[in-house]
């Protein structure tokens, strides 16, 4: 038998495939494979990473229909709790008739290796998996793809509805910058690809020179992912404009040599993948970090197809790690977020990208006026796809395109706050039962009747690492960001009891 190439197994992809607010069709096999396939040293710097296989659990909603069946793989066996309280969130189904065409499978191995690669490791394994997909119905859907998703697809002869790695350029910092120039999307002044010090010095002190009055700028590694690839450097404490050309690119190096990367490895992954300098943009009244989420269906070129918008949530010690969202994005801006999104959409399908991308922004409010400046392109799944998948399930909603809001089947506005990192020592050691119990005897559950309440994921996290995932919805955004709040200091102060 002749074996099909990754983009020959591509061309048989349906266009409505990757659609998951409506019916997949009669006969569709999805092969879940939710592996992080990304640089290890990055992905080091993840509490509980392992366990982030379980974010992709929202991709059941598939099952709503009746004809979709689905191969979810994992590392490690996944509880019965945590795949049921996905399961019991599908409306209008019971969730024995989702179980009969869901098959879990797992490598049973706990390394920190991608799952993918485990995956091409267990050949009976894989014969497994191709038992239960029918030729010409069936797909592999993963949060990234890399050369060893490829791989899987090329091994088992499944297409991959995922952007091909040979285009994963266009998603890296590079990319992106030259995408938004195509496209005549704002981005703040930058730098070119750089691989050295002496030239991301270099550029840095270029950059300074156009812009004297720039006060601090970004350094991003090229394929840093969630800002843990990224560093700002102060340059107004470095008095530049006191120095001739020599003295200013010494004094940088100099900075550049003690940046307080997040991943310890950065002047190594410097040399590898590259990285390159950004001003850094601030003044303004307001400031926020929204971003906008969309999905290109098979085709030729793709039909571009806008999800969603967010305000994403930013923190940690560089100020730039994702925490988690908000959904919406805010009003005055959101319009032009979606506009800005499926103009990178459409360049995007003109190169052949395929299913999920997002493009973050800096939003600066001016008076009336906001400034939304692009930052970057991601070519997969993120800290924003699962948020509004478990939505999408719960509600049965559908989004408007024209104004960006979702609205459940009654019409009724829906609003959620979400994240990946809610943490603290008194939660180590719950277990997921505890959680269920404990947010069910507060009534702070997700009630479709009053369509408010709280969803989780993450659950893998909870008792080693004290570390949770949830969503929490509401009709507005203010009821929203309660349903929050309660929830966290309901399960804080339970913790506390149960601990005692």
């Amino acid at each position: 038998m002749t074996l099909l190439s990754f983009r020959e197994l591509q061309r048989q992809l349906k266009p409505e495939w990757g659609r998951t607010t409506q019916a997949q069709g009669p006969d569709v096999d999805v092969l879940m494979v939710p592996s992080l396939s990304m640089d290890q040293r990055q992905i080091d710097l993840v509490t509980g990473a392992h366990h982030y296989e379980e974010r992709q659990l929202f991709a059941l909603m598939r099952l709503r229909d009746p004809g979709v069946r689905m191969v979810y793989t994992t590392s490690k066996p996944l509880g019965e709790l945590v795949v049921d309280a996905v399961l019991e969130l599908l409306p209008g189904l019971p969730t024995s008739h989702a179980r009969r065409r869901l098959h879990l499978l797992d490598t049973d191995d706990a390394s920190s290796r991608p799952l993918t690669a485990k995956l091409l490791e267990r050949p009976a394994l894989l014969a497994r998996i191709a038992e239960l997909l029918r030729p010409g119905r069936s797909f592999i859907n993963c949060f990234v793809v890399s050369d060893l998703e490829r791989q899987l697809s090329e091994r088992l002869q499944v297409p991959l509805l995922g952007t091909d790695p040979a285009l994963g350029y266009w998603g890296s910092k590079a990319g992106s910058r030259e995408l938004f120039a195509r496209c005549g999307v704002p981005h703040p002044p930058g730098s070119a690809h750089t691989h050295s010090l002496d030239d991301l010095t270099e550029a840095t002190a270029d950059l300074w020179e156009a812009h004297p009055q720039l006060g601090k700028c970004v350094v991003k590694l090229n394929e840093g992912f969630g800002g843990e690839g990224n560093a700002s450097l102060a340059l107004a404490p470095l008095q530049l404009a006191e120095l001739g050309a020599a003295g200013r690119r010494q004094r940088l190096r100099q900075a550049l040599e003690q940046l307080p990367m997040p991943s310890p490895s950065w002047r190594e992954q410097l040399g590898q993948q590259g990285a390159l300098v950004e001003a850094w943009l601030e003044g303004g009244e307001e400031l926020s970090s929204p971003s906008v989420q969309g999905t290109i269906h098979p085709g030729h070129p793709g039909l571009v197809e806008m999800l969603s918008s967010h305000e994403q949530v930013l923190g940690g010690a560089s100020g730039q790690t994702y925490q988690g969202c908000t959904f919406p994005a805010a009003a005055p801006y959101r319009q032009a977020l979606m506009r800005h999104g499926q103009a990178v959409g459409e360049a995007l399908a003109a190169e052949g990208a395929l299913e999920r991308y997002a493009v973050d922004f800096i939003a600066r409010r001016f008076g009336d006026r906001w400034d939304l400046q692009a930052i970057e392109v991601n070519l997969r799944q993120g800290g924003t796809t699962h948020p509004y998948l478990a939505l999408s399930a719960i509600s049965g909603g559908c989004l408007d395109p024209a104004s960006g809001l979702y609205h459940s089947p009654s019409g009724q506005q829906l609003h959620y706050r979400a994240t990946d990192n809610l943490t603290a020592p008194e939660l180590r050691g719950l277990l997921p039962v505890d959680l269920v119990d404990i947010v069910t005897e507060a009534g702070l559950h997700f009630d479709p009747a009053k369509l408010r309440g709280s969803v989780f994921h993450l659950l893998g996290c909870l008792s080693e690492y004290g570390k949770l995932g949830m969503t929490c919805i509401g009709r507005s955004a203010a009821e929203a960001a309660a349903v929050y709040a309660a929830t966290e200091a309901e399960l804080l102060r339970a913790a506390q009891v149960l601990g005692r």
